[in-house]
């Protein structure tokens, strides 16, 4: 039986990783990238099935990696995650001083580059009737000093997440925030936090998704755990 196949962006560590050693852990076909070749190639070595995986370093932004992604896909898709992200500069610069030439990098990283992978393997996330889980924030819908230029990304993130929704009615387009996770990038923007989750705990909220029946939409991470937990 061939196993179902997920393509997920910015998988060499954080949250994309540790939803790639879940998916591993089931035998998915995975497709992985990530900017950091050395870093890609240990976190697949890692996993659970390296065999059942194709790793491709490289830029989201960069039409000829995102060809490379769709090619190794093939015929069909189940799941696309997009969860690379660019935080911007840090310390995170008030909006007036934010240099637009980051913003401009922000945003190809975080809005652009999502759409432009997903029309290039649309055909075959139709033919599976497969999902799409674009990894949000909850910088999109709250006004945090510092968080104006990725928030605004990840907002637009959203729409366009919901706009595909009702243009893409036999997918499940999903938006999901996954709450503040000990990850290097929120060490980035704030140094001083402590006590964050690991990522691993929010993979189950996202496995809700992939494998339950929810209507396409914005969902939080913590409201997915605390359904599931009832549901017990």
């Amino acid at each position: 039986m061939t196993p179902p196949t997920a393509l997920v962006t910015g998988a060499s560590r954080g949250l994309g990783a540790a939803l790639a050693e879940a998916l591993g852990r089931r035998g998915w076909r995975l497709v992985l990238d990530g900017r950091d070749p050395d870093r890609l190639a240990a976190t697949v070595a890692a996993l659970p099935r390296p065999d059942l995986v194709t790793a491709i370093p490289g830029d989201v932004t960069d039409p000829a990696h995102r060809a490379a992604l769709a090619a190794a896909v093939g015929e069909r898709l189940d799941l696309l995650v997009n969860n690379a992200s660019d935080l911007g500069p840090t310390p995170l610069p008030r909006l007036a001083d934010l240099p637009v030439a980051a913003f401009e990098r922000v945003l190809a990283v975080n809005t652009v580059a999502p759409l432009a992978l997903l029309q290039a393997v649309l055909p075959a996330l139709e033919r599976a009737g497969g999902r799409v889980v674009d990894v949000s924030s909850d910088a999109a819908v709250e006004a945090y000093p510092g968080w104006g230029g990725y928030g605004a990304s990840k907002a637009a993130l959203d729409q366009l997440t919901a706009v595909l929704a009702v243009e893409h009615p036999a997918l499940r387009v999903y938006a999901v925030d996954p709450g503040d996770m000990d990850t290097e990038m929120h060490r980035a923007a704030d140094p001083d936090a402590t006590g964050l989750p690991d990522p691993r705990t929010v993979v189950p909220a996202l496995l809700r998704l992939v494998d339950g029946g929810l209507p396409s939409g914005r969902h939080r991470a913590t409201d997915l755990a605390a359904t599931a937990e009832a549901g017990r």
